[in-house]
């Protein structure tokens, strides 16, 4: 047994008033004189029902398991008639201007439109019949998700809006870490001499040069005091003796150059695989998982970025399963500090694609996703079938052309005012 196809109707009368235009029966000529009706009548099988005198057609829409098509039913005398009886062409405008011409051949007790009616089915729709050597002409509005607004409200309603073009899509993964020194790039300083030290010229946090002066120290065997010079430029970041200590084998100080610093990454298993060497990374502050509770204080201060690449990845994971992943950032600003947490994009995959959307333009429509066009102050629904998405902007497989203008901001307004005009033709 042939499975059953659903039919639904044609025209959502529920979303807008329709208009009927009804034939003259005097010269087989139909004549367009609009009748404003809140239900277009209903046909049979559910259909827009056109009528002229004698004659009718049913237009209905089967969509079910299928790509949609047009089924068109027609009658004499309340009485069906065989297809092949009846000649029909239907011009279907839509909004921006486009028409589609749509033709149709016989098939059981129906005519059936040789192409797939494409989303939307909001158009004007032109009638063209002949039967018994008769014309008929019908015309109606068959309008769904659309909506007018005038200048003065589209300006307060803050709608933004932008062109549908072919776009790169970046993939990213983010990783968490912190910052560290250049393990090369510290130094202890030690004395040459065995001694006591009799003065500290620097302090933790100061910046010194190569060849500056460090301590002055007591040699224990002469008695003579010499300098202790820095070996490097840096900053000290640590002290191991004051005055007074004795240098006998012992550090004075560690001295770090932080110029550039490493950004040491947390990979787990899952983005191993998409990681490679020279994959770009940007660097921004994790304000929240540096400081946990202070996150909202440290949202009002501005946060720094940096641009780098992998240059390390472990071969060896740790033991909680994670395996570092290294970059090394300039840092003659002072900005990044060891120890300060931060989180890192890494470009991953780059994917150019014909057409894309934001994905903060989609909203749902009839369980679809979907965007809004403009074209004047005319606004219009457009269900659309998606690909991949990198979070910013979502890859259109189908439902919309290039170079469309289609709502980026505050679409949200539009569903809910032609949701609002839907539910007033609701009874």
């Amino acid at each position: 047994m042939a499975a059953a196809i659903t039919l639904s109707v044609f025209s959502l009368s529920s979303l807008l008033p329709t208009h009927l235009a009804w034939a003259s029966d005097d010269h087989g000529h139909g004549h367009e004189e609009k009748e404003a009706e809140e239900h277009a009548p209903e046909g049979p099988h559910g259909g827009r029902l056109l009528q002229s005198g004698a004659f009718a057609i049913e237009i209905t829409m089967a969509e079910s398991g299928i790509p949609p098509e047009m089924r068109v039913y027609a009658y004499h005398k309340g009485e069906p008639l065989a297809p092949h009886d009846v000649q029909l062409e239907i011009l279907l405008t839509r909004l921006g201007g486009k028409t589609d011409k749509v033709s149709f051949v016989a098939e059981d007790d129906y005519l059936v439109s040789e192409v797939s009616v494409v989303e939307p089915h909001s158009f004007e729709v032109e009638v063209d019949a002949g039967f018994n050597g008769k014309i008929f002409d019908w015309h109606y509005d068959n309008f769904m998700g659309r909506t007018e607004i005038n200048d003065r409200l589209l300006k307060l309603s803050g709608v933004q809006t932008q062109l549908a073009k072919a776009t790169q899509l970046t993939f990213v993964d983010t990783l968490f870490g912190i910052v560290a020194p250049i393990a090369d790039k510290q130094f202890s300083v030690n004395a040459p001499y065995s001694g006591v030290i009799e003065q500290l010229h620097v302090s933790i946090g100061d910046s010194v040069i190569k060849g500056q002066v460090i301590a002055t120290v007591r040699n224990s065997s002469t008695l003579q005091t010499y300098a202790v010079k820095s070996p490097a430029k840096g900053q000290i970041t640590e002290q191991l003796l004051s005055l007074g200590d004795n240098t006998y084998n012992r550090a004075l100080i560690r001295i770090s150059d932080l110029s550039r610093v490493w950004i040491d990454l947390s990979a787990f298993p899952k983005s191993i695989s998409r990681l490679a060497l020279g994959q770009k990374v940007t660097i921004g502050d994790d304000h929240g998982n540096a400081h946990g509770a202070q996150s909202d204080i440290n949202d009002a201060y501005s946060s720094a970025s940096a641009s780098s690449t992998i240059s390390y990845i472990a071969p060896t994971m740790t033991g909680g399963h994670i395996a570092r992943v290294r970059a090394v950032i300039d840092n003659r600003q002072g900005h990044w500090r060891p120890g300060m947490h931060i989180q890192a994009d890494i470009e991953t995959r780059i994917k150019q694609v014909p057409l894309a959307v934001r994905v903060d333009a989609l909203q749902n429509f009839m369980d679809k996703p979907a965007v809004f066009v403009k074209h004047g102050n005319t606004f219009e629904v457009r269900m659309l079938s998606l690909g991949e998405s990198d979070g910013v902007y979502v890859e259109v497989l189908a439902g919309l052309d290039s170079d469309v203008e289609y709502v980026t901001k505050n679409s949200y307004l539009l569903k809910a005012d032609i949701m609002k005009d839907a539910a007033k033709h609701v009874h």
